[in-house]
C-alpha cells in the first residue's frame, strides 16, 4: 500500500508566483513592443513575394465522332493515381523548365541569376572563400536551380487535378511561368503522340506490303493442293466420300433393322403355326383382308351353332353340318398365316441381301474417306495459315488508314487541357505584415512571462513552508488518554520500518501534552479520570483491552470481528483501534464502517464525502472506488459513503456477499455496527466470527444489550473497552491514499 506523504518541505505560492508578472510588468511589455518593432520593421522592408497556379484535368479528349470505328470510351484506360503522379514529374521535368525558360529569357532577370546583379557583400563572400561562386555554374543551371526553388507541381488528391504552382518577386512572371508550363506540356505531350502516330505508319507500310504477298501464296497453296487431292466438297461443307458414307451407313441401318423385324415376325407365325397356338396375337395375320373374312365366317358358324344347340342335340346333322365348315375355315386360316410366314422368310432373304451390298459399299467408302480426312487436315492447315494472314493484313490495313488520316489531318488530341489559368495576384502572400506582427508580439509577450515565471520560481521567491510540514493535535473522539503507551503512538509511514520521525515525533508530543487538560475537561462527567484505575470496572463486567482483543482475534485465525457499541459513537474507537492494532501485526486489515453517522471511518479519513459501502449496496460504486487507505497505518477503510441511505437499506440483501468477498480478499474484515441488536448484525455473522461488545464504562445499558446478544446465540461474546489507550484522532490533510 502507498501512502501519500502527509508534510512535504516547502510548495509552490501561486500568489507569489503571478504577482511577479504584475510586477515586471513593464519589462515584458518593453521587451514585448521590441520584438513587435523588429518584426514589423523586417516584414515592411522585406520584398514581396506573389503566388499565382494553373490547374490541369488529365481526362480523355478523343471525341465520339474522331475515334477509330470498333472502339469506345472504355477501351482507353484513363491514368490511375500512380499515372496522375508520373505527370507530375513529366511537368516538373527538366526539359519543360528549359523550354519555359528559354521562351521567357528568365537567365536575364536577377531573381533567376544571381550572377546578374550580385551584391557586394555576396561578392566579398565570394572573394574570401566564403560562399561558392555561382559563376562556375551554368547559367542555365543556375536558372533551373532557381526554378525549382519557387515551383511546386502536385496533385490534388483524390483527383486527377495537377496544380502547377509558382511564386515570384514579379506579379507577372508569377502568373506567366505556371502558365507556359502548362503549355509546353500540352505541346510535348502532342509532340509525342505525333511522333508515335508517325513511327506506326512508317512500321506499317513495309508490314503490310510483306502481309500482302504471304496471303497470296498462302491461298494459292491451298487451292492448288484441293486440286490435287480431288477433295470435292458437298453439303454442309464437308467431303463428298465422307458425305456418302453418312449415308450409306444411314440406309444400312435401316434395312438392318426391316430385316430383322421380318425375321422376327415370321419366326413368331412359325411358333404359332408349330404350337397350334392362336394367331390372333400376331399383327401381320390379322392385317390380311382373306384372314379377317375367315375370322368373320368363323365367328358366325359359331354364333349359329350356339343357337341350334339350346333346341337340337350335338349329333343333329344340322350341328355337324356347321361343325364340318368351322374345321374347314380353321384350316383355310392356318394355310393364309403360312403364305405369309413364308412372304415374311422371303422379305428377310431380300433384305438379307440387300445388307451384304451395303456392308461392301460402306467398306469401299470407309477406305475412301480415311485418304480424304487425311488430305483434307493438310489443306485445313492451309486455309488456317491463309486465313490468319488475311486477317492479319486486314486489320494493319484498318490501323494503318486511320493512322494516315490523323496524320494527314494532324489531329492527335492530349489527354489533359488547362481548365484554370493563373492571372496575375493582386496581393503579395509573403509577407503579411499584420499577422506576423500580431504573432510576434503575442508570442513575445508569452515568452517573456514564461522567462518571468520561470525566475521568480528558480529564485526561491515564490516558494512556503508546506500546510503539513508538522503534525497537528490529534482530536479525541471517545475516550480521555489516561496513559501514553509507545505502541500506540500515531506511526509515521511516511518512513521506512515505521521509524520515528525526530523532531514530527517531538512536536506530536509536545501538543498532546499542552492539549491534554483541554481533553480531559472535556470528557464526559461519567468517564473516569485521568489516572484512575479502571481496571476493577472492567474485570466486573468481564472486559478485555485491546491488546488482549487483538490477541485473541490474531490467535483464532478469525475472519470477521462484528463489533457493536451501545454506548454510541464514543465507543466506535474500540473498532478502530483493534483494526489498526491486527494491521501492524502484518495481516491484511479492512474496517467497514456500519455506523449511521460515520464514527468508525471519520477519524481514519481525511473526508466525509468519499464513496463507501451506501454507494456500494446503491450500486453507484464498484469495490476499487470505495475502498480507502486508513491515514495512519496499513488497514484499509470503507466508509458510511455519500448515497441515499434509504435506498442503499433496499439492497441490505447483499451485504452477506460483501461481507463473503471481502473475506476472501482480506485476513480480518473488522465490522462496526454502532448500537445495533442480534437481528441487526445477523447479516455479517459467518464462518470464523468474533462479535465484541464495545463500551466506556459498567452501566445497565451495557449490561442489558450483552444478555440480549448471549440470549440471541452469540454466547462467545467479548467486551473491550478503548480505555486505556490513545484513541483515534481527526485526520490530517493530504494523508489519504486510495487503496
Amino acid at each position: 500500500m502507498s501512502v501519500q506523504s502527509a508534510a512535504a518541505d516547502v510548495d509552490v505560492d501561486l500568489r507569489q508566483l503571478f504577482a511577479s508578472l504584475a510586477r515586471n510588468w513593464l519589462r515584458i511589455l518593453v521587451v514585448a513592443l521590441v520584438v513587435t518593432g523588429l518584426a514589423f520593421a523586417l516584414t515592411w522592408l522585406a520584398t514581396p513575394h506573389y503566388r499565382a497556379e494553373t490547374r490541369l484535368l488529365i481526362e480523355t479528349r478523343e471525341s465520339v465522332y474522331t475515334r477509330p470505328d470498333g472502339t469506345n470510351v472504355n477501351d482507353k484506360p484513363i491514368l490511375d493515381e500512380e499515372g496522375v503522379t508520373s505527370q507530375v514529374e513529366v511537368i516538373s521535368s527538366t526539359d519543360i523548365l528549359k523550354q519555359v525558360a528559354q521562351k521567357l529569357d528568365l537567365s536575364r532577370l536577377p531573381e533567376f541569376d544571381e550572377t546578374a546583379d550580385m551584391p557586394a557583400l555576396s561578392r566579398l563572400l565570394v572573394v574570401a572563400g566564403l560562399k561558392s561562386d555561382p559563376n562556375e555554374i551554368p547559367p542555365d543551371e543556375r536558372v533551373l536551380t532557381k526554378m525549382r526553388e519557387k515551383l511546386n507541381v502536385y496533385r490534388v488528391e483524390k483527383s486527377r487535378v495537377i496544380v502547377i504552382e509558382f511564386s515570384s518577386e514579379d506579379p507577372r512572371l508569377a502568373a506567366e511561368i505556371p502558365n507556359a508550363i502548362a503549355d509546353a506540356y500540352i505541346s510535348v505531350q502532342g509532340n509525342a503522340n505525333i511522333e508515335s502516330n508517325s513511327a506506326a505508319t512508317d512500321w506499317l507500310a513495309p508490314e503490310i506490303a510483306d502481309l500482302s504477298k504471304r496471303v497470296k501464296d498462302a491461298e494459292a497453296k491451298a487451292a492448288s493442293y484441293r486440286a490435287q487431292s480431288d477433295l470435292l466438297m458437298g453439303g454442309n461443307n464437308s467431303v463428298l466420300a465422307t458425305q456418302q458414307l453418312s449415308e450409306l451407313s444411314s440406309e444400312l441401318s435401316r434395312v438392318r433393322a426391316n430385316r430383322a423385324s421380318a425375321a422376327a415376325t415370321a419366326d413368331s407365325v412359325r411358333r404359332a403355326l408349330q404350337n397350334g397356338g392362336s394367331l390372333d396375337a400376331v399383327p401381320e395375320v390379322l392385317s390380311s383382308e382373306l384372314i379377317q373374312r375367315l375370322r368373320e365366317r368363323q365367328v358366325e358358324l359359331k354364333t349359329n351353332i350356339a343357337d341350334l344347340s339350346t333346341s337340337l342335340l350335338d349329333n343333329h346333322p344340322r350341328i355337324r353340318a356347321l361343325r364340318s365348315q368351322l374345321a374347314d375355315l380353321d384350316r383355310q386360316i392356318r394355310n393364309e398365316a403360312e403364305k405369309i410366314m413364308t412372304g415374311l422368310m422371303t422379305q428377310a432373304q431380300t433384305a438379307q441381301a440387300r445388307e451384304n451390298q451395303l456392308v461392301a459399299e460402306v467398306n469401299t467408302l470407309k477406305a475412301a474417306s480415311a485418304r480424304a480426312g487425311d488430305q483434307q487436315v493438310e489443306l485445313d492447315a492451309l486455309q488456317r495459315e491463309a486465313t490468319a494472314q488475311r486477317q492479319l493484313l486486314e486489320s494493319y490495313l484498318t490501323r494503318y488508314r486511320e493512322a494516315s488520316s490523323r496524320q494527314d489531318s494532324n489531329y492527335l488530341p492530349v489527354d489533359a487541357r488547362v481548365f484554370s489559368r493563373a492571372v496575375a495576384p493582386s496581393e503579395p502572400y509573403f509577407p503579411k505584415i499584420l499577422p506576423i506582427t500580431g504573432a510576434a508580439f503575442v508570442g513575445s509577450l508569452l515568452v517573456m512571462a514564461i522567462v518571468t515565471l520561470l525566475q521568480e520560481l528558480f529564485s526561491g521567491r515564490a516558494m512556503r513552508p508546506a500546510a503539513g510540514a508538522r503534525f497537528e493535535r490529534i482530536e479525541q473522539v471517545a475516550m480521555p488518554v489516561a496513559h501514553e503507551s509507545p505502541n500506540h503512538e500515531c506511526p509515521d509511514h511516511e518512513r521506512p520500518d515505521h521509524e520515528p520521525a525526530d523532531i514530527e515525533d517531538l512536536e506530536d508530543r509536545t501538543a498532546q501534552a499542552q492539549a491534554e487538560p483541554q481533553a480531559a475537561a472535556a470528557a464526559p462527567a461519567t468517564a473516569p479520570a485521568i489516572g484512575e484505575d479502571v481496571g476493577p470496572a472492567r474485570r466486573t463486567l468481564g472486559e478485555v483491552e485491546i491488546d488482549k482483543a487483538v490477541e485473541k482475534l490474531v490467535s483464532s485465525g478469525a475472519a470477521r470481528a462484528i463489533f457493536v457499541s451501545p454506548e454510541g459513537d464514543e465507543a466506535a474507537a474500540s473498532a478502530v483501534l483493534v483494526a489498526r492494532e491486527v494491521s501492524d501485526a502484518g495481516l491484511r486489515v479492512l474496517l467497514l464502517d456500519l455506523t449511521a453517522s460515520g464514527a468508525a471511518s471519520r477519524p481514519t479519513l481525511d473526508s466525509r464525502l468519499f464513496p463507501g459501502i451506501t454507494d456500494l449496496l446503491a450500486s453507484e460504486a464498484q469495490f476499487s472506488d470505495v475502498i480507502h487507505a486508513d491515514l495512519y497505518s496499513d488497514c484499509h477503510v470503507i466508509p458510511v459513503g455519500t448515497a441515499d441511505p434509504v435506498r442503499a437499506m433496499r439492497a441490505a440483501d447483499r451485504l452477506p456477499i460483501i461481507m463473503q468477498s471481502l473475506t476472501t480478499a482480506y485476513d480480518l474484515v473488522v465490522v462496526e455496527c454502532g448500537p445495533a441488536d442480534a437481528q441487526g448484525i445477523s447479516r455479517l455473522v459467518g464462518e470464523g466470527t468474533e462479535v465484541f461488545l464495545s463500551l466506556l464504562e459498567p452501566n445497565d445499558e451495557v449490561a442489558q444489550a450483552a444478555v440480549e446478544l448471549i440470549e440471541s446465540g452469540y454466547p462467545d461474546l467479548t467486551l473491550v473497552t478503548p480505555v486505556g489507550h490513545q484513541t483515534p484522532g481527526t485526520p490530517l490533510p493530504g494523508r489519504r491514499s486510495a487503496a
